[in-house]
């Protein structure tokens, strides 16, 4: 792939940076940002120039849309040094085109090409040095747009604000996972927002997660809306399911998110030779591959973790602990992209563009 590049942007520099007061060794993911951002405005029926400006807080009207009605749409995106000191991104692409999609989805204006992707360029070039080198070290990007309008009036607004801030990030662990199937809540519905990266997709699972932590499991895996019997995502994460080796997920539907980790997982699954099927997966068919054996790994896939390996499991007030594989599908698969990722390995995919 190649750049769309800004022609011109108007950049207002820090006149102190935060970079030296930063523990770089002790980050907590997305808490700390780097000192600039990007923000372009949408009125008047259009988009207007972008600027990147330092990062801090802004005024906005109490009545803007957002806060009453939640049209608000986001990325997720990481930036990556390699060893030679160069600074490249994984399949924007991807999350640009996704980004518009959701966009449309919530009655928002479509960003351009040049406005994401351009001013994307221009702000990691000014803040690169907040990319540190080392596997598992990054740049996590967060591309969002809000509606700013004003008025409570139950309608789209007319003005939005697009914006992408930069946080570094070090490798992501969060210990052993174990998931409670869920048996009530869903994560979407049917002819709902369940494709696109809507805000209120995730507002509305920390209340049925927060219950699945009070009884010692960290995430959900959501079940179809209609009949809680198929398995559709891991907390915030595509889910995947190796069973007598093979590996099967749920097909990307306006209930389940298309990501770009997982994507890209099947591709590189198919090209080690990995048997994997892209169907639902039932939770009777889970539940006998645990009783039977045949269960060998569940893990989740995200842009955050990349891939999350997930322990147990537990159904209907049943717990299913997971044997660790001789060879794990799903540690193959995570080193397999991240040598990509980090430039240690061909990226014969053309995944990958230099900052």
């Amino acid at each position: 792939m190649t750049w769309k590049d800004l022609a011109d942007i108007n950049i207002s520099r820090v006149s102190t940076s935060k970079f030296e007061a930063v523990d770089f060794d002790n980050l907590t993911f997305g808490a700390v940002f780097t000192d600039h951002m990007l923000v372009c405005d949408f009125y008047d029926n259009q988009w207007h120039a972008p600027i990147i400006k330092p990062y801090e807080p802004f005024l906005i009207d109490p009545s803007a849309k957002v806060f009453h009605y939640g049209q608000a749409i986001f990325e997720g995106m990481k930036a990556y040094r390699t060893d030679d000191d160069e600074i490249w991104l994984f399949r924007p692409d991807q999350n640009f085109n996704r980004f518009n999609k959701s966009a449309v989805r919530m009655a928002m204006p479509e960003v351009p090409e040049d406005v994401f992707m351009g001013g994307l360029r221009k702000l990691i070039e000014l803040d690169a040095h907040w990319a540190r080198k080392g596997e598992g070290n990054s740049l996590y990007i967060r591309p969002f747009m809000i509606a700013v309008g004003p008025g409570v009036i139950a309608n789209p607004s007319t003005q939005y604000r697009f914006m992408i801030i930069l946080s570094p990030a070090k490798s992501y662990y969060s210990g052993e996972v174990k998931v409670l199937i869920a048996e009530h809540y869903s994560r979407a519905a049917n002819g709902g927002i369940g494709a696109a990266k809507a805000a209120g997709n995730y507002s509305a699972q920390f209340y049925p997660t927060q219950l699945a932590q009070k009884q010692g499991f960290q995430q959900v895996i959501w079940t179809d809306d209609a009949t809680h019997t198929k398995l559709e995502e891991a907390g915030t994460m595509n889910v995947f399911f190796r069973m007598a080796d093979v590996l099967y997920t749920a097909p990307v539907s306006e209930r389940i998110l298309d990501g770009v980790t997982r994507k890209s997982l099947i591709e590189l699954a198919h090209s080690k030779g990995m048997k994997v099927v892209e169907q639902p997966v039932l939770v009777s068919q889970l539940v006998e591959a645990a009783e039977n054996g045949t269960l060998q790994e569940i893990f989740g896939a995200g842009t955050a973790a990349v891939v999350n390996p997930i322990v147990g499991f537990s159904y209907q007030d049943t717990y299913h602990e997971i044997q660790k594989p001789a060879s794990s599908w799903a540690l193959e698969l995570k080193q397999a992209l991240m040598d990509i990722q980090y430039k240690h390995a061909p990226d014969t995919h053309d995944w990958t563009i230099k900052v």
